[in-house]
């Protein structure tokens, strides 16, 4: 079997990367392609993915979407003509999905978000599975054209490729970061994204009383965001892609306005609070009822205090493990 799987940003690596490790002990061909975006072909390189480089990112602007969909796909199906797969995946790729239905190879998507329209509108439609927490009510997903293709799997994704995963303190070291003091780690507004439209004042305020309370990681999405950090001072900006699931598990906070990384911090036991202020989804929803992640609404009452040896001992004691095998299995059902 010969497998394409599409990685579009930068949480997909990960999220992917145990399902193709999966495919190939299983005997299946996997070949990867990677869009030029955030630090997505970075982490590539960091984790050992051999990717074709194909496209970059168009800008948050629909018009502007709409031509990078159109341009990449295209030149998706030139790379992927002739090579007879059997099956496409993608994490939320719409290139991948478009150029497959153009190749007639059956498609998997996956995603855990359920209010990015315009994705799903393309995804659902084209795709032969559709793989989504059961956190998702499936009437949300109807008007996608998702009937009868869902693939509910329990739980969060990252309790999948995490499972196997143990912090490495080395990260520490190469950031040059004290581990007896505390650490924050901040994600930046995802403000390409087009179901994030909101300015969040918020945030900026939530960086700069960190920084007052301890050591402050800022993991931006752009350069332009990285150039107003650096510029601002006081923060440690990674230069080159990190291993952000041990900064997560190591850290005493983390904020983000995102969603991945924050329910890598549900996953790995860390204390989260979210600044996100788009439309909240259902697990999200579900994660702030059972009182396991938080909404930031006052910047001046966030704590950052360092967490305990006997707190990280019974954090990691009690993380919930989950067998990557069944997101493989749900993915294959495309076929």
């Amino acid at each position: 079997m010969r497998v394409w799987v599409d990685l579009t940003n930068s949480p997909h690596v990960l999220v992917l990367g145990p399902v193709i490790e999966r495919l190939r002990a299983g005997g299946a061909e996997v070949e990867v392609t990677a869009r030029d975006f955030a630090q997505t072909v970075a982490l590539c390189e960091l984790h050992g993915i051999d990717a074709a480089v194909i496209g970059h990112h168009r800008g948050g602007k629909l018009a502007a979407k709409a031509r990078g969909l159109v341009d990449r796909s295209l030149a998706l199906r030139s790379w992927a003509r002739g090579r007879n797969f059997d099956l496409a995946i993608g994490h939320g790729s719409n290139d991948i999905s478009v150029a497959a239905r153009l190749l007639s190879v059956p498609a998997a998507t996956m995603f855990d978000y359920e209010w990015a329209t315009v994705q799903h509108n393309v995804n659902c439609r084209l795709a032969q599975a559709v793989v989504v927490p059961d956190a998702i009510p499936p009437e949300r997903l109807d008007r996608y054209g998702a009937r009868g293709k869902l693939r509910r799997y329990p739980g969060l994704k990252e309790e999948y490729y995490l499972a196997d995963f143990e912090p490495d303190r080395a990260v520490l070291d190469l950031l040059g970061l004290d581990g007896d003091e505390p650490l924050a780690v901040v994600r930046t507004p995802p403000a390409v994204s087009l179901y994030h439209r909101f300015e969040n004042n918020s945030f900026s305020e939530v960086l700069l009383r960190l920084r007052e309370q301890g050591q402050v990681v800022v993991l931006p999405r752009t350069a332009e965001q990285r150039a107003e950090l650096l510029a601002v001072g006081g923060f440690v900006v990674p230069e080159a892609a990190v291993d952000g699931p041990s900064l997560v598990a190591l850290a005493d906070l983390v904020v983000s306005a995102g969603g991945t990384m924050n329910r890598e911090a549900v996953a790995l036991g860390t204390p989260v609070l979210t600044t996100f202020e788009g439309k909240i989804g259902a697990v999200d929803e579900q994660l702030i009822a059972e009182g396991r992640m938080g909404r930031l609404e006052d910047p001046a009452a966030v704590v950052l205090a360092r967490r305990s040896v006997a707190e990280e001992a019974a954090t990691q004691a009690s993380r919930v493990r989950r067998d990557p095998e069944l997101l493989v299995e749900l993915l294959l059902s495309a076929r």
